[in-house]
């Protein structure tokens, strides 16, 4: 049986990003390949765990991920 996630290289670890899809920022921690499935049929997604102000971490694809813009409104 095959790893259910594997650690994926991503340049803005340790980086604050923003997460589109809930417009929520924090720092970027891992960047992790993940089996989702819950069933036997094998589902991989790229998952970013952000860290937010609270110290909570959340996962959004990492296709939703961008880097934060401080002081600035995001066009």
């Amino acid at each position: 049986m095959s790893e259910q996630y594997e650690y994926v290289p991503h340049l803005p670890l340790r980086r604050r990003v923003r997460d589109i899809a809930s417009g929520a920022e924090g720092e970027l921690m891992a960047v992790i390949n993940e089996n989702v499935s819950d069933t036997g049929l094998a589902c991989w997604m790229e998952l970013a765990y952000i860290r937010g102000a609270s110290g909570l971490e959340f996962t959004t694809s990492v296709a939703n991920v961008v880097p934060a813009v401080d002081g600035q409104a995001c066009s």
